[in-house]
């Protein structure tokens, strides 16, 4: 086999050039890294939610969690389908991501409301400073994976901040 048949057959020939899949796959490590992080935050408050609507919030912080945590495979894939190494560890996550880590103490109920409200409205700001990118690249699977991410964290924000009402 020629060395330039070699190289065609396990280079990555699927319409978008080298630098923008590596753009790309930048972009979706650090919503990977803010869905995880927002995954341990959310978790993290449904083991420790108390006071007088413990019971719900108990309960939509497991739906939430649980959501997250679907979620970050397919991103992860997507990084890897494109060529490139998903990140996998907390220090590489607590460089990626624009959340801060979940507070040692847990904060009242109504503050952790907040800290998720903050939450996914970060993590739709991340997707959605990518998506030009993905447009312009003409890479439908990850405008597509970041719609999908962007309709979840701003339905889930307004979820959130409704309970914040008087």
């Amino acid at each position: 086999m020629s060395k330039s048949s070699k190289t065609a057959a396990t280079g990555i020939h699927i319409g978008i050039s080298d630098k923008d899949r590596a753009a790309i796959a930048q972009g979706l490590s650090h919503l990977l890294a803010d869905t995880y992080t927002l995954y341990l935050t959310t978790h993290n408050f449904h083991w420790n939610v108390t006071g007088p609507m413990f019971n719900a919030l108990h309960a939509m912080f497991m739906v939430q969690y649980t959501e997250l945590w679907n979620a970050v495979d397919p991103i992860a894939e997507r990084v890897r389908a494109l060529g490139h190494v998903a990140p996998g560890s907390y220090a590489e996550f607590g460089k990626l991501t624009s959340l801060p880590d979940a507070p040692a103490k847990p904060p009242k109920a109504l503050e952790m409301v907040r800290v998720l409200v903050q939450g996914h409205e970060a993590v739709a700001r991340t997707a959605r400073d990518l998506f030009p990118m993905a447009d312009k690249a003409n890479d439908q699977p990850t405008a597509d994976l970041l719609t999908q991410r962007l309709t979840v964290h701003e339905q889930t924000a307004w979820m959130l901040r409704s309970l914040l009402e008087d």
